[in-house]
């Protein structure tokens, strides 16, 4: 995989950012992290410097993280993404897949960012 992966956390609350984070840095501590606290935070940030990798929230004002999927999507469709959220309905799970995208529920664990770590490792991705 990836030498030194960006992976850009989007989520509106600091808390699971800061969690993320924590959990990524123990398992892979190579890898570069940032963060957005929105969507158009997120589609800012991923015009400056694309990121290999995107963990994406669901829940957050303005754009939803399915919006921001979809955007990743058409714009830059090498960029892995995760959808890591509480909301777990069958409609937002089937849209994820739809849209090629992975998915780890939340709380944010360390077994949660270990899935979803692997979910970004794992070779048989949708590009």
């Amino acid at each position: 995989m990836m030498n030194h992966p960006l992976l850009l956390i989007v989520d509106d609350s600091k808390m699971s950012r800061m969690m993320i984070s924590r959990c990524v840095n123990a398992l892979r501590p190579d890898w570069r992290l940032a963060e957005a606290t929105n969507g158009a935070e997120a589609e800012a940030m991923i015009e400056q410097e694309p990121p290999s990798l995107v963990s994406l929230d669901v829940n957050m004002p303005g754009m939803n993280g399915l919006e921001v999927a979809g955007w990743i999507r058409l714009h830059h469709p090498s960029i892995r993404v995760v959808l890591c959220t509480a909301n777990i309905q069958d409609a937002v799970r089937q849209a994820a897949e739809k849209a090629g995208i992975k998915f780890v529920a939340k709380p944010i664990t360390p077994e949660s960012v270990a899935g979803m770590v692997a979910l970004f490792e794992d070779d048989t991705w949708l590009n």
